[in-house]
């Protein structure tokens, strides 16, 4: 996906292709989405995955998933490279994407119309997790924090705003506090926005929120998501650290390259920083207003080699998998359709009783299906697995 705010590099460097790049290389799609389904090679020949699952449903997801999941793979897995921010957004749970989505067909908007909200009728939970250091922005901040940013660096031009925050301290303040930021009048935005742009000049320059209201007017000089690290919380992520993005949850991603699943879902509701459709209304019907602080996942062991991140969502998983020469990894007994990528190094992997042997290098990724009972996989190399949770199966 070659958006804007996509690396030239990064993916070109996993990928082992020339950089860089000739566009812009934002995200990696691995999955059935109807946008942008993969390609696997079956039978001496490249298929659609979509096409494939629906020639056999049962046997390459598993009865209880295709039944589950109406013969759809239910999660889509990405490379995200961002070298500039991404917009602010949030994404629908599942009742609002049906109705979203319902919505939109009968008022008879094409699905790839600019203006479309709702591209499909999937909920997006998701989790990233870093391969290098990563910025987001995710959640409103505390309101005690939000008014000592503002205060900080919007005193004059958001006085009323911070005053009726002060004073409706909870949900129904923070709704209407972000409801009239994000609709100032065009002189009074340009006013805001000069002004907090000129305190962050004049701040330590260590200072993350002070940096990144930097960053973002040089990107957005006239959007109001400039003030957006005011009032949603920082985070730094460090290679292996994830985050978990629930339905409603506000949030950016700003630099950094990571791993990402997610259900298979490509509806996002975008409130600023983007030249994209924005739809506020529609975004404040999904948003959650609450004090939010959010958690770093890190994995927890789960096997031979294999390191498991912790997450509510019905439609995926994600384990990093750590092969070397001298400690293979064996997954055997197993019932869930995966998807595994090779982030760095290379190895083979091997059907049960070596029956078949398939090799693998950097950036080249493999679909199992959850009729394979087992397999190992050898070498030297680090690789991400995305997968339908066992206790869901």
């Amino acid at each position: 996906m070659n958006y804007p705010w996509g690396s030239r590099t990064a993916i070109a460097r996993l990928l082992g292709l020339p950089e860089p790049s000739s566009a812009p290389q934002a995200e990696l799609w691995m999955g059935g989405h109807p946008k942008a389904p993969s390609r696997v090679h079956l039978e001496g020949a490249w298929i659609s995955l979509t096409e494939a699952v629906e020639h056999s449903p049962a046997s390459i997801l598993g009865p209880s998933v295709a039944n589950r999941f109406k013969n759809r793979l239910p999660f889509l897995f990405k490379v995200l490279a961002a070298e500039k921010p991404l917009s602010i957004q949030a994404h629908p749970d599942a009742q609002q994407a049906r109705q979203g989505f319902e919505r939109e067909n009968t008022l008879g908007i094409p699905l790839d119309a600019p203006h479309r909200n709702f591209r499909d009728d999937n909920p997006k939970p998701e989790l990233l997790t870093a391969l290098s250091p990563f910025w987001a922005m995710c959640g409103f901040r505390r309101i005690p924090e939000i008014l000592n940013l503002g205060n900080r660096f919007a005193p004059a031009g958001l006085e009323k705003q911070l005053w009726d925050l002060q004073g409706r301290p909870n949900p129904s303040g923070l709704r209407d506090f972000f409801r009239h930021l994000m609709t100032l009048e065009d002189s009074r935005r340009n006013t805001v926005i000069q002004e907090a742009v000129s305190a962050a000049r004049g701040a330590d320059p260590g200072d993350p929120v002070s940096r990144w209201i930097s960053v973002l007017s040089r990107e957005y000089p006239d959007d109001i998501g400039v003030l957006s690290p005011v009032f949603l919380n920082l985070l730094q992520l460090e290679p292996g650290d994830g985050i978990f993005l629930s339905a409603g949850i506000l949030h950016a991603y700003l630099e950094g390259v990571g791993v990402e699943v997610m259900a298979n879902s490509d509806n996002v509701l975008r409130g600023g920083l983007t030249q994209k459709h924005v739809d506020l209304d529609a975004l404040m019907d999904i948003l959650e207003f609450r004090e939010y602080i959010p958690a770093v996942s890190r994995p927890l062991p789960a096997g031979d080699g294999e390191m498991r991140y912790d997450t509510p969502a019905k439609e995926f998983s994600l384990s990093r998998v750590d092969v070397s020469l001298d400690a293979p990894c064996r997954f055997h007994d197993r019932n869930s359709v995966e998807i595994l990528l090779c982030v760095d190094g290379a190895g083979s992997i091997l059907g049960v009783d070596e029956k078949w042997k398939i090799p693998f290098r950097k950036g080249e990724s493999f679909f199992v299906p959850a009729s394979v009972s087992g397999y190992t996989i050898e070498g030297e190399a680090l690789l991400y697995k995305a997968f339908v949770p066992d206790s869901e199966v």
